[in-house]
């Protein structure tokens, strides 16, 4: 294997990059070990001992890295913009904190010297080509180290094997039914029961939110103030956008708002199924729409969805780090422009609706609209308008008839 001095580690303290570290130290025999925890909002739980357990693994030093905010304003709210909505159903929660933590752990490594980056995804996901890509994009000279694609390890059981023979501690077990990521924007559960898709997903395979069917039984209402396409306020209180995000997760999870159960289709061709939960998430969303269904005429709502659509492909397949990311989300901005209001929600049983919605730019007119006596449109008017609409058809027939 070719010779690395300082390697930077995205390192969990999950049994996978604990077994990294002395593996990287054997392999590349006298390299020096970083490791780098970022902190996206999974949980002061995940976070609690890492430093200490990357130093007893054998790393040289461990940098934890707080990309909260920068995780919520520079990556959610623009995606949230552009309505990215991934095949339909999945808002994108684990696809939009990797550009955010390679960009941070790219910066470690050029502070350090660094002359690799390792990771601990498998070969068969997304994530390999979302790290090594953004990695590409903004640092090529560094070379990348994927263990799950060299070693010959395959099991949790062989991998604790590996560090009880180096008598490196871990927590870890040979049981671990499901498989999860978690930060600020959601969490995604896969594994167990999930694996075949005849199951219904038990209680045990969401963490965050209740049970619909456990929710109250008294809806709860709240106001969100939306400017230029981002949610700057929660009943009136102006908030940060990781404060919005947390205030709405608390909210609307007792609610049981933002479980999803989907199989999708990955980068690399095989469909997997999670089951994903992002409550806050999911009543942004709510109150973004609401707002554009006021404001946005057709053909520019027509746009906007299109970018939305372009764009959850973007980020799920990784490609953050583009010319394309920042001509959609420039396009997606210019939209946003007038997308300003306030929106009441109603949240009860999982469900989250927009019941009340208004804005300074509204396009919608109650004089236009009424189906009671008017002044402001003449209704002969569509006739010549119904005409010249369907012209070409009515050429096209008249073709027909003569032939």
């Amino acid at each position: 294997m070719s010779q690395f001095k300082k390697i930077v580690l995205a390192y969990s303290g999950g049994l996978d990059t604990s077994a990294i570290i002395p593996w990287l130290k054997e392999n590349y025999e006298g390299c020096e070990v970083v490791a780098f925890v970022a902190d996206v909002g999974q949980g002061a739980e995940d976070l609690e001992g890492v430093e200490q357990k990357a130093i007893a693994s054998g790393a040289s030093k461990c940098i934890v890295a707080d990309l909260k905010d920068e995780f919520v304003n520079d990556y959610v709210y623009p995606t949230l913009t552009t309505g990215a909505i991934y095949e339909g159903t999945y808002l994108l929660g684990t696809s939009m904190a990797r550009p955010v933590i390679a960009k941070a752990m790219v910066e470690v490594a050029l502070a350090e010297g660094a002359d690799a980056i390792s990771h601990g995804c498998t070969g068969k996901g997304n994530d390999q080509v979302r790290f090594e890509g953004a990695v590409a994009a903004l640092a090529p000279q560094l070379a990348i180290i994927a263990p799950w694609r060299i070693w010959t390890m395959r099991s949790r059981e062989e991998l604790l094997a590996y560090l009880a023979e180096r008598k490196i501690p871990t927590s870890a077990s040979a049981t671990k039914i499901y498989s999860r990521d978690a930060n600020a924007w959601h969490i995604s559960t896969e594994g167990g029961e999930l694996e075949s898709t005849w199951n219904e997903p038990s209680e045990q395979a969401w963490t965050w939110t209740v049970s619909p069917e456990q929710a109250p039984d008294k809806a709860e209402t709240l106001s969100l103030t939306v400017e230029k396409g981002r949610v700057v306020a929660v009943d009136g209180q102006a908030m940060s956008p990781y404060q919005v995000l947390m205030t709405l997760n608390e909210r609307a999870a007792k609610h049981g708002v933002g479980r999803v159960d989907i199989v999708e289709n990955r980068l690399v061709g095989m469909k997997s199924r999670g089951c994903y939960e992002t409550p806050g998430g999911t009543v942004m969303m709510a109150a973004l729409r609401a707002v554009e269904e006021l404001v946005l005429d057709k053909p520019t709502r027509a746009w906007r969805e299109k970018v939305g659509a372009e764009f959850s492909h973007l980020v799920y397949d990784g490609r953050w780090f583009t010319p394309l990311c920042k001509a959609l989300l420039a396009s997606a901005e210019a939209i946003a422009e007038d997308v300003s209001g306030e929106v009441v929600l109603k949240m009860y049983k999982g469900q989250v609706t927009a019941i009340k919605k208004r804005s300074p730019n509204s396009l919608y007119s109650e004089e236009f609209a009424t189906f009671g006596e008017d002044e402001v449109y003449d209704q002969s008017h569509a006739e010549g308008f119904i005409r010249l609409y369907s012209l070409a058809s009515r050429i096209k027939a008249l073709k027909n008839q003569q032939k």
